[in-house]
């Protein structure tokens, strides 16, 4: 992405990593063309490919810009190169042939050059050299997320990937773009980063002690951007960040990539502890990311409100081992509004939406279980359709992170599924479901058809006085009683008490 080829193309670009990260969440089946359309280059709902070519013809493109690259000297080093095959657009990684007989000579048998390596395979025999081949040349050509790979090393400045436009840890939490805002990625050499709200995050800075660390590429739960978990300061440090006066909110993120089954260092709970002090004040004291992240390898993000300046005008962040090394993996600080936090709007859906009040609302984050799917007929009773297009389904939870105080929820839901005329007819009764806010029912045996009235109408459920758990989190679980369960939007709004 990095490369002059993409360089002046950014749907090409787009394309790319849609396809390729689909691939990589094991959702192949999804990459179609109106899923490309939609939910990749933003076309409406009613995207119809007989009238609009851009996902045939952009493919076209991106499949004579990827032959070029391959051609070139930085391409022709790759030990495996990306390919869109005609008639299809699901990615296939093929060896360069200059390079897979030096991969073969640890094989078991021969194999003939150039070879097809569909991700079962590879994930099948891991000691084989293809496992890290293919890992890396995915990850350079997706720039996905915060883990942006420098051309000649980290080591040789000046020489870092461009920043791809993609959903990142901002996208978590819709603050609004602000001059005054902060954004740092731990532990990155990244300048600039633009994620999918517009939000700019900076390389790290502003910090003392610690060391930068990077871990190998592997899954992140309750993210859809788990690159950017994948680097961090570690260590005794401390940030000392300049803001001008005001109130602030904070975020701070977290996954735990060492410790835990599998991870290079085992354990699991109590194998790291850490304080984090804020002008001099503990607000983590003993943490322990594991535990309050429900797991390894799983995102985790503390939320605090009313931060301000110390007098001299920075915000002082002291990182305090206790058992292993202190650690954090990014750092937000937004405008904020004394004793409430901002609305936190989110859609089951890939991209964010601006409706007609002119609120943001982010994308999809913090699920676990699951699938999202785009839904083609307009929603009624709603000024918003836009907001009902897709839904999550299945049984799965939502973890959203925030400061101590009271919330209301409020759930949106449309039933595009069951009734007169669906596929599997139905009607009253065909959908009940379950919703829990931290283990305490907020909805019994919920049939969104018999609630709207019909389907296709806009349904919203409000609920207040909810609380944080002890991780700081209001956990929303939505388990199946008859089909699946299902939700489209999400808000959670501090009650400021």
């Amino acid at each position: 992405m990095a490369s002059a080829i993409f360089d002046r193309a950014p749907n090409l670009g787009i394309l790319l990593r849609y396809v390729c990260g689909k691939y990589l969440e094991g959702k192949a089946d999804e990459i179609k063309e109106y899923n490309i359309a939609v939910e990749a280059f933003g076309r409406p709902p009613d995207f119809d490919k007989r009238r609009d070519s851009i996902v045939r013809v952009e493919a076209h493109r991106l499949r004579k810009r990827l032959q070029q690259y391959y051609e070139q000297e930085d391409g022709a080093r790759h030990e495996l190169r990306i390919e869109i095959p005609s008639g299809s657009y699901v990615p296939v990684f093929v060896a360069n042939a200059p390079r897979v007989e030096a991969a073969m000579e640890t094989w078991p048998a021969p194999l003939p050059a150039p070879v097809l390596v569909p991700l079962e395979r590879v994930t099948a025999r891991p000691r084989w050299r293809l496992v890290w081949l293919w890992v890396t040349a995915v990850a350079m050509a997706l720039v996905a997320g915060a883990v942006y790979f420098p051309r000649h090393g980290e080591a040789r400045a000046g020489r870092v990937a461009a920043p791809a436009v993609a959903a990142s840890a901002s996208v978590l939490h819709p603050a609004a773009v602000s001059d005054d805002a902060v954004r740092i990625m731990a532990g990155t050499t990244v300048r600039n980063y633009t994620d999918a709200l517009g939000a700019v995050w900076s390389g790290d800075r502003n910090f003392t002690g610690g060391a930068a660390r990077t871990v190998p590429f592997r899954a992140i739960a309750r993210t859809k951007d788990g690159t950017m978990f994948l680097k961090y300061r570690e260590g005794d440090f401390q940030y000392d960040i300049p803001l001008k006066p005001g109130v602030y909110e904070m975020r701070l993120f977290f996954a735990e990539t060492a410790y835990g089954e599998g991870n290079v260092d085992g354990g699991g709970e109590t194998s790291r502890l850490f304080d984090v002090v804020v002008n001099g004040r503990p607000v983590l004291e003993f943490f322990d990311v594991i535990s309050d992240a429900a797991g390894y390898n799983t995102a985790d993000v503390k939320v605090f409100k009313d931060i301000e300046p110390a007098a001299d005008g920075s915000l002082h962040l002291q990182f305090i081992s206790r058992k292993a090394f202190a650690f954090v993996n990014a750092i937000e600080i937004v405008p904020g509004e004394r004793g409430r936090l901002r609305p936190i709007r989110m859609l089951a859906r890939e991209s964010g939406y601006t409706d007609t009040l002119g609120r943001v609302w982010a994308p999809d984050a913090y699920s676990a279980g699951g699938r999202i799917v785009l839904r083609q007929q307009e929603v009624a009773l709603t000024p918003d359709p836009g907001i009902y297009q897709s839904e999550r389904y299945g049984n799965f939870s939502y973890a959203i992170p925030v400061a101590a105080g009271s919330y209301s929820a409020i759930l949106h839901f449309a039933e595009s599924w069951h009734g007169p005329g669906r596929p599997d007819g139905g009607g009253v009764g065909s959908r009940l479901f379950d919703v829990y806010c931290n283990r305490v029912p907020l909805l019994r045996d919920f049939d969104i058809f018999a609630e709207a009235k019909g389907g296709y109408r806009a349904l919203e459920r409000r609920f207040t006085g909810l609380k944080p758990n002890a991780q700081g989190k209001l956990e929303l679980a939505f388990v199946p009683t008859r089909n699946y369960a299902c939700v489209n939007a999400i808000e959670v709004l501090d009650e400021g008490r």
